[in-house]
Formats: C-alpha cells, sequence, structure tokens
C-alpha cells in the first residue's frame, strides 16, 4: 500500500518504518495515524519480516499530535459521540503497534513527545540518539495521558518515577531515560541507523517461532490487566477537554505563552 506520511522499507528480514512528515516534525495528523494502524495490521500476515525498525524523517522521531491538523481540530466542535469515536484511533493505533508479531524497535531521533512517547512505549525496544529527548506534555494540555499507554510508561520507568514526569510534563535526555528504563542503548546520533539495523539483525537471527511466543507471552504477563484499568481512559480525556483549563491550555500553547490554571 502507498502511503502519504509514511515510507515502508524492506530490508530483507527487516523492514524499516519512517514516520514521514518532517516538515511537522512528524506530528500526527489524523491521516497519519490511520496509516500507522493500517502498516502495523499490514504485517499480520508477513512471515518473512521478523524486526520492524521505527524512526522519524528529519529532526525529530515524532512531536506528538498536530494540534493545526483540520481534522483534529474540527473533532473539537463535533457532537461527543463523534469524538469519542475520533479519539478510539489513538488506543487502536497504539494497541496495532503493540499487538505485532514482529520485534518492534525504536530509533529515536530528536524529539519524541506525547503521541510520539507513546509510540515508542509501545514497541519492544528503544535505542536513543544522545541528543534525543521524550516527554508527555499532556498534562500541560490539562488532560490525562490516555491511548492505554499510562501502564506502558509505569512497567518502563516504575510508578513513583511515571507520576513525576507524567505531573511535571518534563522532557527528558538520552541519559536519565537510560537511567530510568525507557531506553535501552544510548548511540551518537550519527550511529543511530547503524546500530537499530545492526540490533535488528541480532533478532532476525533468531528462531522467530521461538521469539514471536515469547514477546506475546510477555507482553501477556506485563499487561494483564491494561484494559481491566485503562478502558475509560478516553472518557477521562474527553472529561478534561470540556474545562476551562484545557481551552486556556490551548490557547497557550498556540499564542506560545505559559497557561494559567485555574481548576475550572
Amino acid at each position: 500500500m502507498e502511503y502519504r506520511n509514511l515510507k515502508l522499507e524492506s530490508k530483507g528480514r527487516v523492514a524499516v518504518l519512517t514516520l514521514n512528515r518532517p516538515e511537522r516534525g512528524n506530528a500526527l495528523s489524523v491521516e497519519m495515524m490511520r496509516e500507522l494502524e493500517d502498516a502495523a495490521l499490514s504485517f499480520r500476515e508477513d512471515t518473512e519480516t521478523r524486526v520492524v525498525v521505527f524512526t522519524g524523517a528529519g529532526k525529530h522521531f515524532c512531536v506528538g499530535i498536530d494540534l493545526r491538523d483540520p481534522a483534529h481540530v474540527e473533532s473539537l466542535s463535533s457532537p461527543l459521540l463523534a469524538r469519542r469515536r475520533l479519539f478510539d484511533l489513538g488506543p487502536r493505533m497504539i494497541r496495532a503497534l503493540r499487538e505485532m508479531d514482529q520485534v518492534t524497535l525504536a530509533a529515536l531521533n530528536g524529539a519524541a513527545m506525547g503521541g510520539g512517547a507513546c509510540i515508542a512505549s509501545a514497541l519492544d525496544f528503544r535505542l536513543g540518539a544522545a541528543d534525543c529527548r521524550v516527554g508527555y506534555p499532556e498534562s500541560s494540555l490539562a488532560i490525562p495521558l490516555s491511548w492505554v499507554s499510562l501502564p506502558l510508561c509505569v512497567r518502563l520507568v516504575g510508578p513513583s518515577r511515571a507520576k513525576r514526569w507524567l505531573m511535571l510534563g518534563e522532557r527528558l535526555g538520552a541519559e536519565v531515560l537510560l537511567e530510568w528504563g525507557f531506553l535501552d542503548e544510548v548511540v551518537p546520533p550519527e550511529e543511530l541507523m547503524e546500530r537499530a539495523l545492526q540490533t535488528a539483525e541480532s533478532y532476525a537471527e533468531r528462531a522467530p517461532v521461538a521469539v514471536q511466543m515469547i514477546k506475546r507471552s510477555v507482553n501477556a504477563v506485563a499487561g494483564a490487566l491494561d484494559e481491566a484499568l485503562m478502558h475509560m481512559d478516553g472518557d477521562q480525556v474527553l472529561l478534561a477537554q470540556t474545562s476551562r483549563d484545557f481551552r486556556e491550555a490551548v490557547s497557550a500553547f498556540l499564542e506560545k505563552r505559559q497557561p494559567r490554571f485555574t481548576g475550572e
């Protein structure tokens, strides 16, 4: 399938999926999210590809939701049922990525923010360039982290660090991300893709049936309660979006100023 916002290349047993909106920092438009979901699902019948490497074109991996995307902007004034249906796209995309049979690896260049951090957390492994940074700025928009990604963050860095990271919306650098366990390895920026492909090949050389069984079992054990706990995370965000704080946060973001939250 041809994609407008992604580039998919096959390198033998390894595929490289590149988020390809560099002029927008690979920000997630609705169209791009649908393509990501479709791309993840397209590997279901693929028995040749054993590892998929995800990276971003240009300076950044993914700076998060594209708040200027017309489809996102229109959804904010749509009826509640329509907003709820559109919101489901994010969790579906993350589930599709996490449930891929192939080993998945993020090669994080530049910034991975919000939805970009969620994508990275849904994959099996994360390599970071030494100058990369990752953050969940949702609290700055007066909304909680959603897209069934909160438990993924907690499992990677632990509950106390997850609370700090998500509440303060910090942008963490590579050294801290490695220390906290979010990143598995840090390399010089110019070596990122070479090292990612080397790592991918090391997994591609292993027996694929055993590797994929291990992946499914580990994910099932680690995420056994995810759906029970997070089935309403979309409703929490939709409720938070009715607040004055959310409207203030969006205005402040677009006007490049600090928001003034009141709890209303």
